[in-house]
């Protein structure tokens, strides 16, 4: 019995001096650690930060190709996606009704010549007579009123036939611009008129590119209260970037063009529109993506985010006060350029704070400047 108490006090004097080189082992690595940290003093200076807005991207000139005329749909001279030029052809609608029509108008112009020039011709003859005193003024003025119904049947007849040229050439669809054409719902052989409203299709024009996004109610008054007024305001902006669907950031620069002036009183935002070049056609009209606004911060607390750990959706850093690290909540501006963070509230300049590995530190804990 006594061998084993004797046995058993060993082994509780042997884990005795294991925890103690252990904790000696833990309080070396402690101050090591303690003296490797990395302070630094807080100071202001200018950054540049980056806002995003959701987007919606369309063709300068998006125009819907809607028939002026009823009638089958003959020809397709398109495909989607297809880049066309201005006046090239997009469809046909079957003409035979309207050629009949422009025939028989000028079947009907060719009669109405026919007629005024007989009535000319019979006027001058009545003119003649009545100088000669063979016919009285009651004749002249018939031929006369005669001639007058002629020329405007003759107007008439031209114009019938102006209309009906008009009508045929509708059943011939143009693009109306250059530009890339949309999707194609109808096919040949389908019964198509102006009532159609979505169109047969839509021609985009993308050689710019309108991006339209919204800015609050503060930030258009923030603009104008910086430059002294929206015009102004608006030729203020920096040079945007736009961030497409798939994630990419398009290599082309666009500007602010117009802000609407006016606050949507269901959203409390103000509609605005940029611009952007699309020569090589890399946005497309009816995409989404977020427009990316740089903008300058002047004289701000900036801190590196490494010096920053969150508990419970609170941001902490620790200062340094009488060389120990004492943990501080600290309000951060919420748009940040992925490294640093904007303070608003928390510290101030000259305050000295751990810059790295603040989630590694205790409260308390001794810090060597």
């Amino acid at each position: 019995m006594k061998l084993v108490v004797n046995t058993m006090k060993k082994v509780f004097f042997v884990v005795i001096a294991v925890l103690a080189l252990a904790g000696c082992g833990q309080r070396e690595q402690h101050e090591e650690y303690a003296a490797q940290l990395e302070t630094m003093k807080v100071s202001k200076r200018d950054i540049t930060l980056q806002q995003t807005y959701p987007a919606q991207i369309e063709g300068r000139q998006s125009v819907k190709i809607i028939p002026r005329v009823e009638g089958y749909l003959r020809e397709i001279k398109v495909k989607e996606g297809q880049r066309v030029k201005k006046g090239e052809v997009l469809f046909v609608i079957e003409q035979d009704a309207s050629m009949a029509e422009v025939k028989s108008a000028e079947a009907n112009l060719a009669v109405a010549k026919a007629n005024k020039e007989t009535a000319q011709l019979n006027y001058d003859a009545k003119l003649a007579l009545k100088q000669k005193k063979i016919v009285s003024d009651h004749d002249l003025r018939t031929a006369s009123a005669s001639l007058q119904m002629a020329k405007a049947q003759a107007q008439q007849a031209q114009a019938q036939l102006e209309s009906a040229r008009t009508n045929l050439s509708y059943t011939v669809l143009r693009s109306p611009s250059d530009g890339v054409v949309g999707s194609l719902p109808y096919r040949i052989g389908d019964y198509v008129g102006p009532s159609i409203q979505n169109g047969l299709t839509t021609v985009a024009d993308s050689r710019e590119m309108y991006v339209y996004f919204s800015l609050s109610e503060r930030e258009v008054m923030n603009h104008i209260k910086q430059s002294g007024s929206l015009e102004k305001a608006v030729s203020g902006f920096p040079p945007l970037r736009l961030l497409t669907a798939s994630g990419d950031t398009c290599s082309i620069e666009g500007r602010v063009e117009s802000i609407s002036g006016v606050v949507d009183r269901t959203t409390g935002a103000v509609s605005a529109r940029a611009v952007f070049p699309n020569a090589k056609g890399l946005l497309l009209s009816g995409s989404t993506g977020r427009l990316i606004m740089p903008y300058l911060l002047k004289h701000a607390l900036v801190i590196p985010q490494t010096a920053t750990f969150e508990i419970q959706d609170k941001i902490y850093v620790y200062k340094v006060i009488d060389g120990k690290a004492q943990a501080t909540i600290i309000t951060v501006n919420p748009t940040n350029d992925g490294t640093n963070y904007v303070v608003n509230k928390g510290l101030a300049a000259g305050d000295i704070i751990v810059a790295k590995g603040a989630s590694y530190v205790r409260e308390g804990q001794e810090v060597k400047n």
